[in-house]
């Protein structure tokens, strides 16, 4: 897309943001509609898979929660925030990005990310048990210009979408609200533990308009504080009163065990959240990462298929609790599987290591001696490419906890080193405590996924043409993927001949995935 395009496609959807923005308090529906089919033209040709009609229907039904939901964001949020990310998450990331980030992977021929996940710190001002990211120290930092290069990088292949981790990534919330201020065409969001979010620091987030939060919690006070400390839930309230007061959008980041899977998805404390002004919350299954993992924390099969049905429900559009919930690991069928290796995100920790996802600690490149684009290209984002798909089961998406085979082989092949520095873990070892639960989770995983393909099938029939186009698209894509791959002689190469011999080779199932995975897109609007 040429400049001159950008600037008037986001001048126009600005535009219309400004309309909408000033109606509403009343007849909001029709400017959405509008909206919806401003992006509808913008997106004409991009093969994007979204439902307009459906959204169109869903906004307009004043009964339904989609737009209970909305209502309550307008009323409540901030304008300069909602017109900021409207533009920045909506436009730039979502519309121009997708665009952009879809003719660089065709480029470039490797995996262009959605967005990049980033420690500006490995300090921290907790010390949780069992946290992983402590391991590393309070010792690592990236400096703001790391970060902004990556930024200006990043940038150049679509991606407008940046999150922080760390550590506490709040310790340097100064240098995050200049990140914010710099780039203020992108949108940003830390996952912070909240203790250090005072009126000032909400504040600032609202000047800049772009920076939005996903506070950890692990259940209420008893269990929370157990974990996290004395005093930091009721130190979580304060801060959740403070953003909403301020007009911001935040929304809460829990990890799932076996201990607490049932409070934290029970209606009281979803309740509690949308109270507090949660707008979503993204729930992460427990991995066993680091040399003192606990894996009776794993959630058992029974469990983990109770949490799948109980997110859907939560975020049901039509009539759930008008809280966005998205589950990482069981939401695997609308993203294809794993989206990590740079397919739709990737992880760099506070020494500059690039990591194929923030809970695979194994890297082979490093910021301050690689540009994004040689990073990509290393051989372990390249064997995570050529591997991904890593399972035909999309409820099965992880290379290490699902498919622990996988990720021990493509380490070894390519010989990528942990990252940890304090106590290093082999690949042997991480996986080695993945097989026992993949081999349990796999039959259920699978009954699952047949059961949803039933559904599938009936949505593929009733799809029509546009549907069938979709998959042709699709699977002429990977036709061209394929022969790219058997003529290329990079180390591409290193995933290719693994997956042949991994026993879950992909390439003769590769055309059945891409029907499945437009066919799942039709299930996900069905949502």
């Amino acid at each position: 897309m040429s400049e001159m395009t950008h600037k008037a496609g986001r001048a126009a959807f600005g535009k219309a943001i400004d309309i909408a923005l000033q109606h509403r308090d009343k007849d909001w529906e029709q400017d959405a509609k509008r909206l919806l089919d401003l992006m509808q033209k913008y997106m004409s040709g991009a093969k994007l898979e979204f439902d307009y009609e459906r959204a169109r229907e869903r906004i307009c039904d004043r009964e339904g929660t989609l737009n209970r939901y909305v209502r309550r964001i307008l009323a409540e949020t901030d304008p300069h925030v909602l017109r900021t990310t409207a533009l920045n998450l909506g436009f730039e990331a979502f519309f121009h990005g997708t665009r952009t980030i879809r003719k660089m992977r065709g480029i470039h021929q490797c995996n262009i990310p959605w967005l990049i996940l980033m420690d500006p710190t490995s300090a921290c001002n907790l010390h949780c048990n069992g946290c992983w990211a402590a391991e590393y120290g309070n010792r690592l930092n990236l400096s703001f210009e790391e970060m902004d290069d990556v930024i200006r990088q990043g940038k150049e292949l679509g991606i407008y979408f940046y999150m922080f981790t760390g550590g506490e990534p709040l310790v340097r919330k100064a240098d995050l609200i200049r990140l914010c201020e710099k780039h203020n065409d992108c949108a940003f969001l830390a996952y912070t533990n909240g203790t250090l979010v005072d009126t000032a620091f909400c504040q600032e987030m609202k000047r800049a308009g772009n920076l939005y939060l996903a506070i950890s919690l692990e259940g209420f006070e008893a269990v929370n504080d157990l974990r996290r400390g004395n005093g930091v839930y009721g130190k979580v309230m304060h801060a959740m009163e403070l953003l909403k007061e301020n007009g911001l959008l935040f929304g809460t980041s829990i990890c799932y065990t076996s201990r607490n899977i049932e409070a934290v998805t029970s209606n009281e404390f979803v309740d509690l959240l949308v109270e507090k002004g949660c707008r979503y919350a993204l729930y992460f299954h427990y991995m066993p990462v680091g040399n003192e993992a606990a894996v009776e924390l794993l959630p058992t099969v029974e469990q983990r298929v109770r949490m799948m049905a109980r997110v859907r429900e939560i975020r049901n559009m039509t009539t759930g609790k008008g809280l966005f919930t998205m589950d990482f690991q069981n939401d695997g069928e609308f993203v294809g599987g794993c989206i990590a290796g740079g397919r739709n995100y990737f992880h760099i920790n506070a020494n500059g290591d690039a990591e194929p996802c923030v809970f695979i600690h194994y890297s082979d490149a490093n910021i301050r001696t690689h540009t994004l684009l040689e990073i990509l290209k290393q051989p372990l984002f390249m064997a995570y490419r050529e591997n991904q798909p890593f399972n035909d089961n999309p409820l099965r998406p992880c290379p290490m906890l699902e498919n622990p085979e996988i990720l021990e082989r493509i380490v070894k092949e390519t010989g990528a080193r942990s990252t940890d520095l304090q106590s290093p873990e082999s690949a042997e070892h991480l996986c080695a405590k993945c097989h026992e639960y993949a081999a349990g989770w796999a039959p259920a995983a699978d009954r699952l996924w047949g059961e949803g393909r039933s559904r599938a099938d009936r949505l593929w029939r009733e799809g029509g043409s546009c549907t069938d186009r979709m998959w042709k698209e699709g699977r002429s894509q990977t036709d061209q993927q394929h022969e790219n791959c058997r003529s290329s002689k990079t180390v591409s190469q290193i995933g290719c001949a693994g997956k042949a011999g991994a026993g879950k080779s992909r390439r003769g199932k590769k055309e059945n995935h891409e029907k499945e995975k437009y066919e799942t897109c039709q299930m996900a609007a069905g949502q």
